[in-house]
C-alpha cells in the first residue's frame, strides 16, 4: 500500500481585500445618494410642472407634435419631463457611480499603501534582519501610529533576540569551561603510564570541583528559566526577617573566614510571595555580597514595610564600581568590573534576583558605595 503524504493545510478564505472593501462600501454609499437625489428630482420636477395655468375647457394643446386636450396638458407635461429627468438623470448616475468607484479605489490606494510597508516589513523579517524599519514620513494619522508601533515592537524584538544570543554564547562558554577541565585532566591523567593513586585522586578532586561548577550553573539556569515571565504558584505571607536569617546560614562560615562582619536588623518586615523563592532572592544577595566583598569588609543587611512596600536592602564593601556599571551587573554572566563570572560563582545571582522580584510585582534597585561596595534593593508588595 502507497504511503500517503501529509495532507495539505486548508486555506482559510479570507474574502475580498480591504482595498476591495471600502471601494465597495463607497461606491455603495455614492450610488445610494444619487439615487435618493435622482428620485427626489423626478418627484419635484413632476410636481412642478404639473402646476401649469388652467386653460378654457374644450381647447387643444400641440405638445411635441401631439394634439392634447387642456385638460391633460398639466399630466402631459408632467410626464415628459420625468422622462427627461429620468433619461438624463440615468446617465450621470451611471457616470457618478463609476467616477466614485474609480476615485474611492485610487484614493484607498494611496491609503493604504503605508500598511503595504509594514507588510512588506513584516515578510522580509527574520533573526538574522530584525534591523529594519519602516520610519514611515508624513502626517501623524492613525497608519503612521501603526509603523510607529511596529519599529517599536522590532525594538524590543532585537533587544531580546540580542540578549538570548548573548546569554546563549555566554551560557555555552561557561559550560565548555569546567567540561574542558574535565576532559583535560581525564586524558593528560589516563595517558601517563605511571600514574600512581595519589595522582588519580588528585585528578578526582579536579573533575569534582569542575562537575560542582557546571551543577550549580545549570541549576542557576534552570532557576532562572522557571522564574522569567512566569506567575508565582504560591503566594502567602513572608517574613523577610526570617528568610535574611535562614540565608545568613549558608554564608556565616565563608563570611567568619575571610573576616567580614555582617549586622542585621531583626525587625519583621512581611511580604506577598513564595518563600522558596524569596528566600533564594536574600541568599543571592548575601552570597554576592561576601563573594565580592574584601577580606575584612562588612555587610549591612536592613528590612523595611511601608504601606506598600516591603524593602530588603544589603549593602557591603567591596571594589568600587562606576555608577554606569551598575545596571549591567544585572545581566546573565556579569559581575563587577569584568564581563566574565569568578570562579566562585555563575554570574546568574542579580539576574536571578530581579526575575525573582518581577514575579512577585516588585522591583530592584542597585547604587554603588562610596569607598567600594554595592547596594542592592529590592521592593515586593507588603502583606496585609
Amino acid at each position: 500500500m502507497a504511503a500517503r503524504g501529509p495532507r495539505p493545510v486548508p486555506i482559510a478564505r479570507r474574502g475580498p481585500g480591504l482595498r476591495l472593501r471600502i471601494t465597495l462600501l463607497a461606491t455603495a454609499l455614492v450610488a445610494g445618494v444619487s439615487a435618493l437625489l435622482l428620485w427626489l428630482g423626478w418627484l419635484l420636477v413632476g410636481n412642478v410642472v404639473a402646476a401649469v395655468p388652467r386653460l378654457p375647457d374644450g381647447s387643444v394643446v400641440r405638445v411635441h407634435g401631439v394634439d392634447v386636450p387642456a385638460s391633460l396638458l398639466g399630466e402631459a407635461l408632467r410626464q415628459s419631463a420625468r422622462e427627461q429627468v429620468l433619461l438624463i438623470g440615468g446617465g450621470a448616475f451611471v457616470a457618478v457611480v463609476l467616477a466614485a468607484a474609480v476615485l474611492a479605489w485610487t484614493v484607498t490606494g494611496r491609503v493604504l499603501r503605508p500598511l503595504h510597508d509594514v507588510t512588506d516589513s513584516a515578510r522580509r523579517l527574520s533573526a538574522e534582519s530584525l534591523d529594519e524599519r519602516i520610519e514611515l514620513s508624513g502626517p501623524r494619522d492613525e497608519v503612521a501610529e501603526l509603523a510607529d508601533t511596529f519599529d517599536a515592537m522590532l525594538d524590543r524584538l532585537q533587544a531580546a533576540f540580542d540578549s538570548q544570543r548573548r546569554f546563549v554564547a555566554n551560557a555555552s562558554h561557561e559550560l565548555r569551561t569546567p567540561l574542558s577541565v574535565v576532559r583535560t585532566e581525564l586524558e593528560v591523567t589516563l595517558s601517563d603510564p605511571d600514574a600512581d593513586e595519589q595522582e588519580l585522586r588528585r585528578m578526582a578532586d579536579v573533575v569534582r570541583e569542575a562537575t560542582a561548577r557546571a551543577e550549580r550553573l545549570v541549576e542557576a539556569l534552570l532557576l532562572l528559566a522557571r522564574t522569567e515571565g512566569v506567575e508565582l504558584a504560591v503566594r502567602e505571607p513572608v517574613d523577610l526577617t526570617e528568610v535574611v536569617g535562614r540565608a545568613l546560614r549558608a554564608v556565616s562560615v565563608e563570611a567568619a573566614q575571610r573576616g567580614i562582619r555582617i549586622d542585621c536588623c531583626d525587625e519583621p518586615a512581611f511580604a506577598v510571595g513564595d518563600p522558596a523563592l524569596l528566600e533564594r532572592v536574600a541568599g543571592n544577595l548575601l552570597e554576592n555580597a561576601v563573594r565580592h566583598n574584601v577580606d575584612g569588609g562588612w555587610v549591612l543587611v536592613n528590612v523595611g514595610s511601608g504601606p506598600r512596600w516591603a524593602s530588603l536592602r544589603v549593602a557591603s564593601s567591596g571594589e568600587e564600581i562606576d555608577a554606569d556599571q551598575v545596571e549591567a551587573l544585572f545581566e546573565p554572566f556579569r559581575r563587577a568590573g569584568v564581563q566574565r563570572t569568578a570562579r566562585t560563582g555563575a554570574g546568574l545571582g542579580l539576574s536571578i534576583v530581579r526575575a525573582a522580584a518581577a514575579a512577585h510585582g516588585g522591583r530592584v534597585a542597585a547604587e554603588p558605595v562610596a569607598g567600594g561596595g554595592l547596594a542592592v534593593t529590592v521592593e515586593l508588595p507588603v502583606a496585609p
